[in-house]
C-alpha cells in the first residue's frame, strides 16, 4: 500500500496524470455512449467532464496540475474543428446554391443567441462582467474566451458558459427538433444540423455528425460561420454601443 500511495503522489503531480485521466475517462464514456445506442443523455463529453471533476475534487488535485497534462489534448481542439471542413468540401456544389440563405440564418441565429443571453443576464441583474461573458456562449470555447476578453468579460467564465451551452444543445436538440416536427428527410437533417451548430458549436456539431452525415456537415458550417460573425461583430458592437 505505501508503494501505491507513493506512485499516486508522483503521478498526480506530473503532466502524465491529466493526459492519462482524460484519455481513459473519455474512452470509457465513448464506449458507454456507443453501447447505449448514442442516447443524447449519454453524451461522452458531459460524463467525461463530470467524472474528471469528481476525481479532481476527491483526490484534491489542483486544476493547473491536471491541465498541465490535459493541455496536449486541448491543443487538438483546433485541428478537430478544422477537420469539420472536410464534409463541407464534399458538398461544395450544393453550398454554393444555398450560401445566401445559410449566411442569413447564421446571422439571425447568432443575434438571437447573444441577444437572448444578454437580455437574460441583465434581467437577472447579474454583474456586468458575467453578462458580457455570456454574450459569446454559442461559439467554440477558445474563441469565446478571446471575445470575452475583448469586450470586458471573464475568459474562463466564457469558456464555462460555452461548454454548458454545447452540452445543453447536444442533450436537448433531438427532443426539441422532434417537438417542432422537423422532419428527418434530407432537408430536415440539414435544418437540424445547421441549427445545432449555430446554437451549440463544436459539441453540438459532434452530436450531429454522429447522427447524420448531412446534419454533421451543416453543423460544421454553422459553427464556422458563428465563429467568424461573432469574432467580427461582437467586439465591434460593444465598442460602438457598449
Amino acid at each position: 500500500m505505501p508503494k501505491f500511495v507513493e506512485l499516486w503522489v508522483y503521478l498526480s503531480a506530473t503532466p502524465l496524470f491529466g493526459l492519462t485521466a482524460t484519455l481513459v475517462v473519455y474512452v470509457l464514456a465513448q464506449a458507454a455512449y456507443t453501447r447505449l445506442q448514442q442516447a443524447p443523455w449519454a453524451n461522452p463529453v458531459l460524463w467525461s467532464v463530470l467524472v474528471i471533476a469528481a476525481v479532481l475534487l476527491a483526490t484534491d488535485v489542483p486544476y493547473p496540475t491536471y491541465f498541465s497534462g490535459a493541455q496536449f489534448i486541448h491543443f487538438l481542439l483546433g485541428p478537430a474543428v478544422v477537420a469539420l471542413a472536410w464534409p463541407l468540401w464534399q458538398r461544395r456544389a450544393e453550398l454554393r446554391q444555398r450560401w445566401g440563405r445559410l449566411l442569413l440564418a447564421a446571422l439571425a441565429g447568432g443575434i438571437t443567441a447573444s441577444g437572448s443571453a444578454l437580455a437574460l443576464g441583465w434581467a437577472m441583474d447579474l454583474p456586468t462582467e458575467v453578462v458580457l461573458s455570456l454574450a459569446p456562449k454559442s461559439v467554440t470555447a477558445p474563441v469565446a474566451m478571446g471575445i470575452a476578453e475583448k469586450i470586458g468579460g471573464i475568459p474562463a467564465l466564457a469558456a464555462v458558459f460555452a461548454v454548458i451551452t454545447g452540452l445543453v444543445g447536444a442533450l436537448s436538440g433531438k427532443y426539441l427538433f422532434d417537438a417542432l416536427r422537423i422532419p428527418t428527410d434530407s432537408t430536415g437533417w440539414i435544418a437540424r444540423g445547421f441549427a445545432l451548430g449555430t446554437a451549440s458549436h463544436g459539441i453540438g456539431a459532434a452530436r450531429a455528425l454522429h447522427v447524420n452525415a448531412d446534419a454533421g456537415a451543416y453543423a460544421g458550417l454553422a459553427l464556422g460561420l458563428q465563429v467568424v460573425l461573432a469574432a467580427l461583430l461582437l467586439p465591434l458592437l460593444f465598442r460602438l454601443f457598449g
